[in-house]
């Protein structure tokens, strides 16, 4: 399966003139996705004023990532989901680490508003795992990624820096071919460009490579060359 691979520039910045000077150096650009807005600037300058000067540039999606949602109890889901809708923010990352009524609340939330639902489980540092010195349990973190699936969410974040998990979660998650990988780590964080052949899609998620350069279009093109040469990872489930 041929995998469609685009990047989402990670706005993680208290500085909106920053912010827009990279979503205005590279929005037009076809290898890019969206934009991905953090607490760091919704808090600073309010969501709803974020997105408002990101649509003067682009209509391309932009996803919000609270850093990290989903972690309160269930009812909260409907307040996140009005904040997000009255923004006009496209697509919301959720890290359910609150249980599987908050997951499912949420999702709901979210996709009563016709809001896209991403869903982590696994983030890129060390330490984040029982297996790896962590808080969360290995087998809690595949329960998210797969109570999620069932629940019919087809976006995921799958960090590029932890390549061993991912062939855990294959093994115990039905990933459809329908799936879409966000993928968190490139660069600073050591990981690399990675393609799935069984899934459609994935959206590697770049933040300080691309705010901190002088160049932003030279380095998504080159992300781009690397994301074309790269080979497939095989699909480990053995199908």
């Amino acid at each position: 399966m041929k995998v469609n691979t685009q990047l989402v520039a990670a706005l993680d910045t208290l500085e909106i003139d920053r912010a827009m000077k990279l979503v205005e150096a590279v929005a037009e650009i076809d290898f890019m996705y969206g934009f991905k807005v953090g607490f760091a600037l919704g808090l600073r300058h309010g969501l709803g004023q974020v997105v408002q000067a990101i649509r003067t540039v682009t209509p391309k999606p932009v996803i919000y990532d609270h850093q990290k949602a989903a972690t309160d109890i269930p009812d909260t889901g409907e307040l996140f989901a009005d904040v997000l809708a009255t923004a006009g923010i496209d697509e919301g990352i959720l890290f359910p680490q609150a249980g599987p009524l908050t997951l499912r609340s949420w999702v709901e939330a979210l996709r009563d508003r016709r809001i896209e639902v991403i869903v982590g489980g696994l983030m890129t540092h060390p330490s984040y795992l029982v297996s790896q010195g962590g808080f969360l349990s290995d087998e809690a973190v595949t329960a998210i990624y797969r109570v999620a699936h069932d629940l019919g969410v087809r976006r995921f974040v799958i960090p590029l820096t932890k390549p061993e998990m991912l062939s855990k979660l294959v093994s115990r998650v039905s990933f459809d071919p329908t799936c879409v990988f966000y993928s968190p780590g490139y660069g600073r964080q050591g990981g690399g460009v990675s393609a799935f052949d069984f899934v459609r899609e994935q959206k590697i998620i770049v933040g300080r490579s691309l705010l901190e350069a002088s160049d932003p279009r030279a380095v998504v093109a080159g992300i781009e060359r690397a994301a074309t040469e790269v080979d497939p990872v095989r699909d480990r489930r053995g199908s």
